[in-house]
């Protein structure tokens, strides 16, 4: 950090205050020297001395200052002239209605088949070359354009509204001469803005002023971080009062520059004198939008692109399609066809015109004297001869069929849940085809296999489990009418645990009370129907799940006032309310793993307690030495939580002495209020205060399997999908619901479970799993010592050999592994040194789970795969901590989930539940790698069928360059006559059902081999279109050539004979897509047999008599087509081909079902099931029945625990503020606006 930046950063999410709000005043102020009045920033040298502070009457070198840092002067725009702040006018939109079209064209053209047709143009135009007229070039690069540029301007046009719609929005600024009324676009840098409930933040707010109690201000950020839960605002107590008079507030603002961080903001208000620390709880960022407060005040920081909204609208990582790359790589091969093609051509020109050409000069007259120099312009001709070889409409054919299977995801109804009112979402279409490719799955596990919903299940008080159902006896749960405050949906099934409560046993109370004090839970209290109705908004489910456990026991946190909590206390007695007076908070963070409050009470009480909850490695240490002895029990119930898979924190509490409070006191305040390294500080006290605990007991929480998973996993897994589960929690809670949701199964020897927290012992357990795996694998396959365990034979069905898994190289009978890795080993095994040894172990198990991993490692793992498996990805998740392994895999799936809808928004596909995913994959996926085989394989064998007829007549003409098309028609064929039908198949084909696709997950393993589409196959559909050319033109030539009609006249023309091969090549292409067809719509007939319907329209509208007669220098051909279908030997020439060509096809297909049949002809034909080894085939390819799995206890030697918790820090420092109380009371109609609830 430079010296300019540590003058004024400063930590901003760590900042408690001890004291209530009556106490504080003046707690977050740094007095400064009156004769140093505070206008202008601070010189990075003069800061770091703390000697010197610059007059109003100094100049800086901003140009400096501004690279670092920013400084804004209120209601002072002229002085941010200079300085080149940012407006607050956005602009998304990529084009003006003036640089539209040559911007755009530009675009296109940088494509290289565009490039290639647009210098076929140009060359189309030289008479000495072209034998073809430039229409056959103009019309299809046109509508490819034209196509391109409307979707292009369409999609520009939406961003241009939008922009509009943004910057026209209205705001009102508080000018010298009162409140103005202003569009977005014109608010700058250092005005003050007034801003009503319900209205959108225009820009970048330092918040001033609110109209709520202690200057809160409540905020919803949907629009920023796709979080809909309600966030917590406080303005400074001092600017607060200047309310009234913001037109004159003369504030200096010294903070970071415009960055993308939205949890975090560092800098000071200089004002009279003071300075003041800021922080993101004083910040309103564009995009939120005020809730439930009626008015605010704020000073612009950032507007504009400056702000951090517009600062994340950073481009997402462009993502390809592996048969994207290779459509590039086979069109590339397509041009070198091409040129040998032509080349060939101009080669045979050159020696016939040297040794025949001046024999037929009246024919072909000679242009040059030099043969050469003829061949030299043949081949230029040629090359526009042809040119339909290359694709010009394949891209834009791709992006329609894929914009067609993007709209069936979103309309599968069987992929909408009914009860969030949540679709599946295809927020991309460009990947569509590669969800039928996927090798690798890897998913978070809270709230994307479980619901995020938490329910208090079990608990552990004073050496005894509470909560476990009678195994002897149908299970009763208890009976909580008696509370008024309890949830009809609360179920607990321990009679035992709610007696002791009621008789006030001490254990039983003092752990309620703890969960009751500590937390960051805010309660909202409302009126539904005549009854009390109290509402809990928490920021994580476990917190709200404990909480609302302990009212319905009936110890009701029911409000917040100013520094005090208030409890409604249930006992045989009868109730009572109960004060404590809330002293601090030692705030929740990932390092930490824990969070502590600091109590007095219950008034008039002067007991003083520190309570504390958190993770079991995080307590047990902290324990009194007394106490440490006693915990084997706690360690056993702990265990017996972990292998139910239940969520678990451990509780614990000490007095603490007046003496003690006030010294501890002042040394917090000491570190809350430091401008250097304030998080460690503060850490540092916390210690002090966090020991010598007595362990009260633990909770355990459960977090319930979504609806399906276990049957999702199964046929994922079956389909030779590998799933790896990436997950924060602690390792037993991650292995049990692994065998809960079937990742993990019985036949599967123990995990193998790393937990190395070095290096070494990292390596050596590397290396001992890779043994023991390896040696198990060969002593099961027999293979020999040193043979590759992965290398097994491959059918010709493109499956392994019987009883073998495919693409893992592990049978069905062969043993199976499990890989568990915590944080710490996987930190060494991503090194460079031993990643490699890491994924061949990890490759090698059939289930990988990952525990206590941040966001960065999960992106790290994805990454790994990614490269040494070179194996196509999908990571899924729900929370905002899921975005950077969605961002990083090939495909990333969203889950509208309870943690917001950060995941959703960076995603590539959106489900509301994970069991959408097999129906995505297996369904949707399968189908769409499929049909886009199938279309790419049938549109290369069309245009070489087409062109290469070319080629063919080049050796009847002399080479001359003359085509045996009318122009019309090359102009025509790939825009009309075969694009409707390829692109039906592309969209609608099915090769087998839908509940077989499920039923067979091995159907899927073709796509993950790119067995349906790959180079071979490319270059068979190439030699296939070739020979069917050749059929049809020789088959044409021996029909034509020396022909007569039927009154004796020369037919053999060749006008006649090229409408005649077009004819009948149309009728075959389209024949052969019928062949190709299984599942047939009315969409599929009409374009087919509509396309073949349009060829004779064609002939008859453009090569009639009317318009042949009319404009004979564009159709000059004359009546030829209703001569030519009159001509019996056009009717044989059609029936001889279409017979020979499709029995070539028939014949190929039937050979192959029979002596090498596919898995997916087999299923396709009942009668397959009559074989031996057809049946077994399909056997293994069926999916087992997945039942759900109820929670079973597992007998195991892995030992372990549970914890998870799930709260994110800083709340803690606005409840000591006294910035979050009870909220005030709403009628029943306005419940549901506050966001996301946990009663």
């Amino acid at each position: 950090m430079s010296d300019f930046e540590a003058s004024f950063s400063l930590p901003g999410s760590a900042e408690l205050s001890t004291e209530p709000k009556s106490r504080r005043e003046t707690g977050r102020e740094t007095e400064v020297s009156k004769d140093n009045e505070m206008t202008e920033f601070v010189d990075a040298e003069e800061t770091t001395s703390g000697t010197n502070i610059i007059n109003s009457s100094e100049e800086r070198k901003e140009d400096e200052e501004e690279s670092e840092g920013r400084v804004v002067f209120a209601n002072c725009p002229e002085k941010h002239v200079e300085r080149d702040y940012d407006g607050n006018q956005i602009r998304t939109s990529r084009y003006t209605w003036y640089t539209f079209l040559p911007i755009n064209l530009f675009e296109q053209f940088q494509r290289i088949a565009n490039a290639y047709f647009l210098v076929l143009l140009i060359l189309q135009v030289i008479p000495q070359i072209s034998s073809l007229n430039p229409v056959s070039t103009v019309v299809p690069l046109a509508l490819v354009l034209s196509a391109t540029a409307i979707k292009d301007g369409y999609d520009d046009i939406v961003r241009h509204r939008s922009d509009r719609e943004i910057n026209c929005r209205m705001a009102r600024v508080l000018r010298r001469d009162g409140l103005v009324t202003v569009q977005w676009s014109d608010v700058v840098v250092g005005d003050v803005l007034e801003v009503n409930n319900n209205d959108f933040i225009a820009a970048d707010l330092l918040l001033l002023a609110s109209s709520e109690e202690n200057d809160l201000c409540y905020i919803e950020t949907a629009e920023l971080d796709g979080e809909t839960n309600l966030k917590v605002r406080q303005a400074l107590a001092e600017t607060a009062a200047e309310r009234g008079n913001f037109e004159n507030f003369e504030g200096v603002i010294c903070c970071e520059p415009p960055n993308n961080k939205l949890d975090r903001f560092d800098g000071r208000l200089e004002w009279k004198g003071k300075t003041y620390s800021l922080n993101n709880e004083n910040m309103l960022l564009r995009g939120c939008r005020l809730r439930n407060t009626r008015k605010i005040h704020g000073l612009v920081i950032f507007a504009g692109h400056d702000t951090k909204l517009m600062q994340n609208s950073g481009k997402a990582p462009f993502k390809r399609t592996g048969i994207d790359r290779l459509m590039n790589l086979l069109v590339a091969m397509i041009f070198v066809i091409l040129f040998v093609l032509c080349l060939i051509c101009a080669v045979a020109s050159s020696l016939w015109e040297a040794s025949q050409g001046d024999d037929f000069q009246v024919y072909l007259p000679w242009q040059f004297n030099s043969s050469h120099a003829i061949a030299t312009l043949q081949f230029f001709s040629y090359l526009i001869v042809m040119n339909t070889l290359v694709p010009i409409s394949l891209y834009v054919s791709v992006e329609i069929i894929r914009l067609g299977l993007s709209w069936l995801i979103d309309w599968d109804v069987k992929m909408y849940h009914r009860e969030s009112d949540t679709p599946a979402k295809a927020r991309t279409t460009t990947l569509n085809e590669e969800l039928g490719q996927i090798q690798y799955i890897f998913s978070d596990k809270t709230g994307t296999l479980t619901q995020n919903v938490m329910t208090f299940h079990m608990c552990s008080i004073g050496g005894k489990i509470y909560g476990e159902a009678s195994k002897e006896t149908e299970p009763k749960p208890v009976d909580f009418s008696f509370n008024e405050n309890s949830d009809s949906d609360f179920v607990f099934y321990d009679e035992k645990l709610f007696t002791k409560f009621l008789d006030a046993d001490p254990d039983v109370v003092n752990f309620f009370q703890l969960i009751s004090l500590c937390h960051t839970v805010m309660p909202e209290v409302s009126e539904v129907n005549g009854k009390r109705k109290i509402i809990y908004q928490a920021q994580s489910p476990d917190e709200g799940a404990l909480v609302s456990a302990a009212k319905n026991f009936g110890m009701t946190f029911l409000k917040r006032e100013q520094s005090d909590i208030i409890l409604e206390v249930h006992s045989q007695k009868g109730k009572s309310e109960e004060r404590f007076e809330l002293l601090a908070i030692l705030d929740f963070d990932n390092v930490r793993k824990r969070m502590s409050v600091i109590a007095r009470g219950p008034l008039p009480s002067k007991r003083i307690q520190i309570l504390c909850k958190g993770a079991d490695s995080a307590i047990f240490e902290r324990l009194a030495p007394e106490e440490k002895e006693n915990t084997a029990t706690v360690l056993e119930h702990l265990h017996v939580f972990a292998t139910e898979g239940l969520r678990t924190l451990c509780l614990a509490s000490r007095d603490v002495s007046e003496e003690e409070w006030e010294i501890w006191k002042a040394k917090h305040h000491e570190a809350s209020t430091s401008t250097v390294n304030r998080d460690e500080k503060l850490s540092d006290v916390y210690e002090e205060m966090e020991k010598n605990f007595k362990l009260l007991g633990v909770t355990a929480v459960e977090d319930k399997l979504q609806d399906g998973v276990p049957e999702a996993i199964a046929r994922l897994a079956h389909a030779a999908i590998k799933i790896w589960v990436l997950t924060g929690d602690k390792e037993e809670t991650a292995i049990n619901i692994g065998y809960s949701c079937r990742l993990l199964t019985p036949q599967m020897k123990d995990p193998l479970i790393m937990r190395g927290r070095d290096k070494k012992t990292v390596k050596a357990s590397l290396e001992e799993f890779h043994k023991t795996i390896t040696d198990e694998l060969r002593r099961a396959k027999g293979l020999a010592q040193g043979e590759d365990v992965a290398d097994c034979p491959v059918d010709s069905s493109g499956f392994e050999r019987e009883g073998v898994d495919v693409t893992d190289g592990i049978g069905d009978d062969e043993p199976s592994f499990a890989l568990v890795v915590n944080g710490f080993s996987l930190t060494y095994a991503l090194e460079d040194d031993l990643k490699d040894l890491f994924f061949k172990t990890a490759s090698l198990c059939k289930a990988v789970i990952c525990c206590r991993v941040t966001p960065l490692q999960k992106a790290e793992v994805v990454k790994l795969v990614k490269k040494k498996a070179n194996a196509i990805t999908l990571a899924i998740g729900d929370g905002a901590n899921d975005v950077s392994m969605i961002k990083a895999a090939h495909i990333g799936v969203g889950i509208s989930g309870k943690e917001g809808r950060q995941a959703v928004l960076s995603s590539d596909y959106s489900l509301a539940q994970f069991r959408y995913l097999e129906r995505l994959l297996l369904i949707h996926g399968r189908w769409s790698y499929m049909r886009m085989a199938k279309f790419l394989t049938y549109f290369f064998y069309k245009n070489f069928a087409f062109t290469v007829c070319q080629f063919w007549y080049a050796w009847f003409c002399a080479f001359s360059a003359q085509t045996v098309y009318d122009d019309w028609f090359i102009t025509l064929y790939n825009v009309i006559f075969t694009s409707l039908p390829v692109l039906a198949l592309g969209i609608f084909e099915q090769d087998i059902p839908e509940e077989k696709c499920l039923r067979y997950p091995k159907l899927y393993v073709p796509g993950q081999q790119n067995r349906l589409f790959n180079k071979k196959i490319f270059l068979m559909s190439l030699l296939y279109g070739a020979l069917a050319s050749a059929g049809l033109f020789f088959i044409g030539y021996g029909f034509f050539s020396d022909s007569i009609d039927s009154n004796g006249r020369d037919s053999s023309g060749v006008d006649v004979f090229g409408d005649a091969l077009a004819g009948t090549l149309v009728f075959v292409v389209n024949f052969q897509i019928g062949l190709e067809t299984f599942y047939w719509t009315w969409l599929s007939h009409f374009f087919t047999w509509g396309s073949i319907a349009a060829w004779f329209a064609f002939m008859f509208v453009l090569y009639g008599p009317g318009l042949s007669s009319l404009f004979p220098a564009i159709f000059p051909s004359g009546a030829t087509a209703p001569y030519v279908c009159s001509l019996t030997q056009f009717w044989l020439f059609l029936f001889v081909a279409l017979a020979v060509c499709l029995a070539v096809t028939v014949t190929v297909k039937y050979l192959f079902s029979v002596f090498s049949p596919t898995l997916i002809e087999l299923v396709r034909k009942d009668h397959g099931l009559e074989c031996y080894t057809c049946a077994k085939s399909i056997v293994q390819a069926e999916a087992p029945v997945a039942p759900a799995t109820p929670r079973v206890e597992r007998q195991s030697t892995i030992r372990g625990t549970g914890y998870a918790f799930s709260q994110e820090p800083g709340f803690g420092s606005m409840i000591m503020d006294g910035r979050l109380s009870v909220m005030a009371s709403r009628d029943e109609e306005d419940v549901d606006s506050i966001g996301p609830i946990v009663t």
